[in-house]
């Protein structure tokens, strides 16, 4: 199935209909699109745009990138008017004043409303393009799901973030990174540089990176030496639920000398 069937369905001609895929990288994880449709200030946020992005269209499709990158469809907005940002308004991403940019009326239709947070289509690769005409592309529907809710834990091995990022990580994997022990692995985002380290304990993975994200470097005396960043995070090795303290220590040893991170990375022991 694709979405124009159901704009079609929904009474609307896709030559009416722009297609909007939000994700801005400008801004910090937790003030990305869909931390603000989470929160409820999503609406105020589309409604400013630096140009007239949505000029032609009588209805846009509204969609938000989530922290899997998939396609998440949040509400079909008619566009009654564009004008001026009034003084005063901020802008829920930037937390800035957005002077002088285009300030949308746009109100939420009841199409299509029951999938508001369960439809997820094929975007597609284009996604610099992130404001196109339906007519043109008829986007596959990937999947409906059966109620709203976070998107599903990727798995620990293929887990990935940013230190700065964990703030917006859905509370569902924060538990599920709270609930096992093992070796992870921090990588400096401008000079590649690694660090390998062991997560033990009752917070498991995620209470070992809160450290990095309060401190800046978590303890560890060569990243304490280096300017705060925000380090790539990866789980290399998940550990059995009965290992011990020496278990967890021997597996990290042996990440370390696979990767070198002794001689070449971040780790000092």
């Amino acid at each position: 199935m694709k979405f124009n069937l159901l704009l079609r369905d929904a009474g609307l001609d896709p030559a009416d209909v722009k297609l909007v895929r939000h994700q801005d990288r400008r801004v910090p994880p937790e003030r990305m699109p869909y931390e603000l449709w989470r929160a409820g200030t999503f609406e105020l946020y589309q409604r400013i745009q630096g140009k007239p992005r949505f000029a032609g269209a009588k209805a846009i499709a509204s969609f938000v990138a989530t922290p899997l990158d998939e396609t998440l469809f949040v509400g079909l907005y008619v566009v009654k008017s564009v004008g001026v940002v009034p003084s005063g308004t901020i802008d829920p991403s930037t937390l800035t004043e957005s002077h002088g940019a285009n300030f949308y009326e746009l109100e939420a239709a009841p199409a299509l409303a029951e999938l508001r947070g369960r439809l997820i289509i094929d975007w597609g690769d284009g996604f610099r393009a992130w404001v196109q005409n339906a007519a043109n592309q008829d986007k596959l529907i990937l999947e409906i799901r059966r109620a709203v809710s976070d998107p599903p834990f990727p798995g620990f091995m293929r887990f990935t973030t940013r230190l700065n990022a964990l703030a917006t990580v859905p509370r569902s994997w924060r538990e599920a990174l709270s609930s096992v022990a093992g070796v992870y692995l921090l990588t400096h985002p401008e000079t590649g540089q690694q660090y390998v380290g062991s997560a033990n304990g009752e917070a498991g993975f995620w209470g070992r990176w809160e450290t990095y994200v309060a401190s800046g470097h978590g303890g560890n005396k060569r990243m304490r030496d280096l300017p705060t960043a925000d380090y790539h995070v990866t789980i290399l090795e998940v550990a059995a639920s009965s290992a011990t303290t020496d278990e967890l220590l021997r597996m990290e040893a042996a990440w370390k000398a696979k990767l070198l991170t002794r001689d070449h990375g971040l780790n000092a022991n």
